[in-house]
């Protein structure tokens, strides 16, 4: 009697959670310039309507201090004998979700006055103003405070206080790029720091007072120079520093 042996190949292929996921947005800045169908420019002081941005902050917005460069986003802060010039850029009008992951990877600038930050606002906030548009923070670092992360929430009830707020500290969070993360749903937001879970923001009473996270918002991208988180002492030495973004990217959660 003949055996026969039959020898089977199974072909499994793994799906990761983010190729299941749907891409509501994808910026990797590889066009010789600002792609101007996602962003918009933020130019100057924030004056007459919020003058220094509402925070004391020192920088003057210019195009010219955001460029694109070996395909990431360079915003540059600096100095001249006028004051001092950054960038800052926001999806406002273009780009605007309810719900979704925002995972943004960045290399952060050095030195003390420097506070650069990746976060979002309300896309009602020239209806109704801030705080009550309501603000997610994804990353600030301010440049006094080495190694350190804050990720904040801003309401109506929380309204100059930053009680929805989180320090996490990372030793080599200077040293080249790290992913920022926010998951956000109708129950919760979380936050993330090269996948690790650093913040969850859940309350129970969801009410406007403490959740007016149930709307679109937008993404903000910017480099700030002193004010009064990131200063209010600037240290001119530094100048100039670089906030380089490799990507930015949106899923449907």
């Amino acid at each position: 009697m003949k055996h026969i042996l039959y020898i089977f190949i199974l072909t499994v292929t793994f799906v990761s959670c983010q190729d299941s996921k749907k891409v509501l947005f994808e910026e990797n800045f590889d066009d010789e310039s600002l792609n101007m169908s996602n962003w918009n420019y933020q130019l100057g002081n924030g004056c007459p309507e919020i003058c220094s941005w509402g925070n004391n902050e020192r920088q003057f917005y210019t195009k010219e201090n955001v460029s694109l460069r070996n395909g990431k986003l360079v915003i540059t802060a600096t100095k001249d004998s006028l004051g001092y010039k950054s960038g800052r850029i926001t999806t406002q009008d273009k780009f605007e979700f309810q719900y979704g992951t925002v995972e943004v990877k960045a290399k952060l600038p050095k030195g003390y006055g420097i506070w650069p930050a990746i976060w979002m606002l309300g896309s009602n906030i020239d209806a109704v103003g801030w705080p009550t548009s309501g603000e997610i923070d994804i990353m600030e670092y301010v440049g006094k405070s080495p190694h350190e992360i804050h990720t904040t929430l801003h309401t109506p009830d929380s309204h100059g206080k930053s009680v929805n707020t989180k320090i996490t500290t990372i030793e080599t969070i200077e040293d080249g790029f790290h992913v920022y993360k926010c998951h956000w749903n109708s129950e919760k937001i979380e936050f993330f720091i090269d996948d690790t879970l650093v913040y969850t923001f859940s309350p129970e009473n969801k009410n406007e007072k403490v959740w007016p996270f149930n709307q679109p918002f937008y993404i903000i991208l910017n480099l700030a120079v002193g004010g009064n988180f990131g200063g209010p002492d600037v240290d001119d030495t530094i100048f100039p520093q670089e906030f380089i973004i490799d990507y930015v990217r949106v899923y449907d959660y």
